[in-house]
């Protein structure tokens, strides 16, 4: 059975990890940081996917909402075409500079745009369009979120939402936990939305902690 951090079983986790090829340099130093202070970053088998749609899509602006210390922005800078920009939010102000000091050392002061703010005050004053945006912040503020995600993604655009099954808990009461209640549902919420919003033609996947791509028609 899978376990309370889990939404698939350990074993196939195991499997498809081992299949992924190790990181190096900045994003190495920046997992051994995460797991040693407790930072939540993307887990292995989301970067992956991360990295597929980047090849896929090649997003010119990406926006990315949670930033924590930079890792998934980072990761993502990688794989886009030249001269693509990531534009990435971060409310806490200790994340915020470890994340700046993260992008300095990987180079990419130039390519990543880190906005240190709060993404409910500033998505509804943000404009222009973006290709592609990666909601990864307050799992409970996804669904005050999505109104200005659609806005600002352009048609065609791919709007990538990660921990939408939150351990299990939103797909199973059995797996609830009471302290996480409200989060829960407001992702019930949030899940619901972008399955039924005509806008968006949406999936979700079992996949780290559960991806929703939402494509923008």
């Amino acid at each position: 059975m899978p376990d309370e951090h889990n939404i698939t079983y350990p074993y196939i986790i195991d499997f498809i990890r081992g299949q992924i090829a190790p990181t190096s340099g900045i994003l190495a130093q920046m997992e051994k940081y995460a797991q040693k202070c407790g930072v939540p970053i993307a887990d292995p088998e989301t970067a992956e996917l991360l990295k597929l749609l980047c090849l896929l899509s090649k997003p010119l602006r990406v926006l990315e909402i949670g930033t924590a210390i930079g890792y998934s922005a980072i990761f993502m800078v990688q794989y886009l075409p030249a001269g693509a920009k990531v534009t990435t939010i971060e409310r806490d102000a200790d994340m915020a500079q470890t994340a700046r000091q993260n992008i300095t050392d990987a180079g990419l002061t130039g390519r990543i745009d880190l906005l240190e703010a709060d993404a409910q005050v500033l998505l509804p004053v943000l404009d222009g369009e973006y290709d592609m945006i990666f909601l990864d912040a307050a799992k409970a503020h996804y669904i005050h979120f999505l109104p200005d995600c659609i806005r600002l993604l352009r048609p065609r655009g791919l709007l990538v939402s990660d921990n939408v099954l939150y351990g299990g808990m939103v797909a199973s009461r059995s797996l609830l936990n009471r302290r996480k209640i409200t989060i829960v549902k407001r992702l019930q919420k949030y899940v619901h939305a972008i399955c039924h919003t005509p806008d968006l033609a949406s999936t979700i996947l079992p996949v780290g902690d559960g991806v929703a791509l939402s494509y923008k028609i």
